[in-house]
């Protein structure tokens, strides 16, 4: 691991060090958005189906789940530099080889090991801010991140678009293999190292299988990734019926994405916006409290929009602007929450919590969205009853810590 420990950098300036994590927490997201308007013609090219093109989105979510429960962990291990550094190493070749596929079963291998390798900046980014930074400045920190993050997928499809018109769809994995190789050099160069060697917990199967039997016996932390999970699968349902959503449903092109992420985008960064905020003013509990009244009442405006109207732009796609904002405020919160719960083991809860997130968005991709995606109003129905979920396991941990306390 020398080569990945050294040198060493200094630690950077706060907001250098913010859009380094901004930029690893966004890498995984920005390589689904980017292709979404290349889905007809990969199938064209490719002689594949629908069907077949919904894996590739859903092969790489599973691996993007399946390694989740192992970044963190290894982190807590090796370091969370390392663990950074390999992965985007990784992703890169994963990328190349996307753009190089001869067939959409080549296509697929390389979105399965692209989805293996992408999740380390999200997880370990989360256990960086937490190793540097006080839960206050750790709230504000992840709101800021949350709020850069929530540019790149605004922009994602709009530049996948204009790529696969311009030059096929090639070209889309050449940007994102672009994109990777300057987050690798830019990581190499100014990510410090936030793990003293004296903190980090031996890589034996003993002590993993208990670490991981503690998080997940844990009543009080499935609730809480069961909450964020739900309330982002709501959004993801959108997201991942978005090339039948904006071609089919609103009769748009494939250069037309961005009419339903950017809106969204913009309500994840006026969610973060308010979150970073209130943090220090605002109880981390009454933060979660409001972004479900906001999220709630975007649900059922959806629904009751979807139900008696035809749906027309931009009136189809306020609600999800509504409903980011929500989502937004509460997920630093729900985050932060996670990783009190086991302090020494930080990146091994990250890791779980985020793993929850992850499979429930593939089984949304592979499973729901095909589902529901043949109409306006059984989306509207899934985001809602999606929500709905994420406010149960809310307040079931909420009566669980009153039990607790009593």
């Amino acid at each position: 691991m020398t080569l990945f420990n050294r040198p060493d950098p200094p630690m950077p300036s706060r907001w250098l060090i913010t859009i380094l994590l901004a930029g690893l927490s966004t890498l995984g997201p920005f390589s689904i958005d980017t292709y979404f308007p290349a889905f007809d013609g990969i199938a064209a090219d490719f002689g594949a189906s629908q069907i077949y093109m919904q894996q590739t989105l859903s092969i790489y979510l599973f691996g993007f789940a399946f390694m989740l429960l192992f970044h963190g962990t290894l982190s807590d291990t090796f370091g969370r530099r390392p663990v950074i550094l390999i992965s985007l190493l990784a992703f890169f070749a994963a990328s190349v080889g996307c753009a190089k596929a001869s067939s959409i079963h080549v296509l697929i291998f390389f979105r399965l090991v692209q989805g293996l390798s992408a999740g380390a900046g999200v997880v370990v980014g989360r256990a960086v801010i937490r190793d540097f930074y006080d839960p206050v400045e750790a709230q504000k920190m992840m709101s800021h991140v949350t709020m850069i993050f929530g540019l790149a997928p605004a922009i994602a499809p709009i530049i996948g678009g204009g790529l696969y018109v311009h030059f096929g769809w090639h070209s889309i994995f050449v940007f994102i293999a672009g994109i990777s190789a300057l987050l690798l050099l830019a990581s190499y160069r100014y990510l410090p190292e936030s793990l003293p060697s004296e903190s980090r917990q031996p890589f034996r199967f003993a002590p993993l299988a208990h670490n991981y039997r503690m998080v997940l016996l844990s009543r009080r932390f499935v609730l809480l990734s069961l909450a964020v999970s739900f309330n982002f699968a709501g959004f993801f349902l959108y997201i991942a019926a978005s090339p039948t959503f904006i071609q089919k449903i609103l009769g748009l092109g494939p250069t037309q994405f961005a009419w339903l992420f950017f809106p969204s985008i913009l309500g994840i960064i006026l969610g973060a916006f308010i979150s970073g905020r209130s943090a220090g003013r605002l109880s981390p509990k009454r933060a979660i409290g409001y972004g479900y009244i906001i999220m709630m009442a975007a649900a059922l405006i959806n629904f009751a929009y979807n139900i008696f109207a035809t749906p027309t732009l931009p009136w189809a796609v306020m609600p999800m602007m509504i409903y980011t904002i929500g989502m937004s405020l509460t997920m630093p919160a729900i985050a932060l929450l996670v990783l009190e719960l086991f302090p020494s083991i930080r990146g091994t809860a990250a890791s779980l919590q985020s793993f929850v997130t992850t499979l429930l968005n593939a089984i949304v991709s592979g499973a729901v969205a095909p589902m529901l995606a043949f109409s306006h109003k059984t989306l509207a129905l899934g985001m809602l009853c999606l929500v709905g979920a994420g406010l149960i396991s809310w307040l079931a941990y909420r009566l669980s810590i009153k039990d607790l306390h009593e």
